[in-house]
């Protein structure tokens, strides 16, 4: 995702909200994980600055209450125990219905980024 750092102040967030459900959904379909590797894995998806760490477990904390993750302890290697995350068959449900919604607006934001970079650059 692009920085805010240089944008004027407007409404826009240079993302698109709640893009990390997704990030996170698949992250997990690919493997099951830790927190922190979820982190790491964000920086995939274009998150360049540094990620919320208290937002990520927010949003695996809502999505596990609502039924999309599950998660257990596991022993640490060389210290505390790790939540470890796993994406549920109600997940993958609604990682394919991000995919879907995603390519629609996909189409939408090429059609917009095309006008806007023919008349203003």
């Amino acid at each position: 995702m692009t920085s805010t750092k240089n944008c004027i102040t407007c409404r826009c967030p240079r993302r698109v909200h709640r893009f990390i459900e997704p990030c996170l959904l698949l992250s997990l379909r690919r493997r099951p994980s830790y927190g922190y590797q979820l982190l790491e894995d964000l920086r995939d998806f274009g998150f360049n600055a540094e990620p919320d760490t208290a937002a990520l477990y927010r949003n695996l904390r809502r999505m596990e209450e609502e039924g999309y993750v599950t998660s257990e302890w596991h022993p640490g290697e060389a210290g505390p125990a790790k939540r470890y995350y796993k994406i549920t068959p109600l997940g993958c449900r609604l990682l394919a219905e991000w995919a879907d919604a995603m390519e629609v607006q996909k189409h939408a934001l090429g059609q917009f980024v095309e006008a806007y970079k023919q008349e203003f650059k």
